[in-house]
């Protein structure tokens, strides 16, 4: 047999791919070692050309989350790295810290409660090793789950797929796969208050869909509120859209033209036809309704103008507390 020489072996080792598995973690301390291990035996153990690292950033638990995260990092001290914030600074926040420290060719993303089947990373592999594909989205076209989160979830990326991007699945996504040129174009221009599924479709860059069924959750309860879904689709419009502007523009001029109408008939009947202004209840009408609308345009100013502060401060996105790599 051919001795392999040294120069052989250090390029066997630079074409060798790498993916980086990134995981946020917040009260998910009875779900986060069931990940690890389906992980490692599913995905990791069935790829051995692929060099896998895995981050895990806890965001903020109150629970023992980052106990048994250090736990698996103490068994698995060479493809681990443990992110710990200070405090709670919201779901992509975490994943911006995890994308920060990954440095591999491909990069998944992934929810710690299970609900995302890990074995899916396998196909999501294969479909960008065998094809000019830079994003692989996993898309839900079902989930086992309430009535309520089912539909809720459907009403959101329906409106951003219709305010935003038409391409944007209507089951919606957070379990995704980017190559290295992705993540670099999204971290060029890190936004606060942002959506990363709005970022990375955004980047227009080539993108695949693998359908499946989201699974019902194995332990915990949910922390994504209807207070946070409301806010992330608040964020994804003013991110992604102008389109609040243009209907505060148009509902004005639409006011204007029918106040102006309702003037000159006021005039007319007066001077015409001797009819006498008099009675409060129009005028109360017309000062409620104008009013309430003036109030509805100064809210959606006031949410870009608080969203251009908060980019302008540059305070850092999250605060660490300690890494483990």
């Amino acid at each position: 047999m051919k001795k392999q020489t040294k120069m052989e072996i250090n390029l066997s080792q630079t074409t060798k791919k790498s993916l980086t598995i990134v995981v946020p973690v917040y009260f998910n301390a009875g779900s986060v070692e069931q990940l690890y291990n389906s992980l490692v035996n599913n995905v990791v153990s069935r790829n051995p050309a692929i060099d896998f690292r895995m981050i895990f950033v806890d965001d903020g638990s109150k629970d023992n989350s980052y106990g048994v995260l250090q736990n698996i990092k103490e068994n698995d001290p060479e493809r681990v790295t443990l992110i710990k914030f200070s405090r709670n600074f919201g779901q992509l926040n975490a994943v911006m810290a995890g994308l920060k420290r990954a440095s591999s060719d491909y990069v998944v993303t992934m929810s710690a409660d299970i609900q995302d089947p890990p074995e899916l990373i396998n196909e999501m592999l294969t479909q960008v090793l065998n094809n000019p594909v830079d994003i692989v989205i996993a898309t839900r076209k079902d989930r086992d789950e309430s009535f309520y989160r089912v539909y809720t979830s459907r009403l959101f990326y329906w409106l951003m797929r219709k305010l935003t991007f038409d391409n944007m699945p209507i089951g919606g996504f957070d379990y995704f796969l980017m190559t290295r040129r992705v993540i670099d174009q999204i971290m060029q221009h890190p936004e606060r208050n942002s959506f990363l599924q709005g970022s990375v479709l955004y980047t227009g860059y080539p993108v695949t869909f693998i359908p499946y069924t989201r699974s019902k959750r194995v332990d915990g309860k949910s922390k994504w509120t209807f207070s946070k879904k409301i806010k992330m689709l608040i964020d994804g419009v003013m991110s992604f859209s102008y389109l609040p502007i243009r209907i505060m523009t148009v509902v004005g001029m639409i006011i204007s033209v029918f106040g102006f109408i309702y003037a000159i008939s006021i005039v007319f009947s007066y001077f015409f036809m001797r009819t006498p202004f008099k009675g409060w209840a129009p005028i109360m009408i017309l000062i409620l309704v104008l009013s309430g609308i003036q109030m509805m345009m100064l809210g959606i100013i006031g949410e870009y103008l608080w969203r251009t502060l908060d980019q302008v401060r540059k305070r850092p996105m999250y605060v660490i507390d300690e890494i483990l790599d």
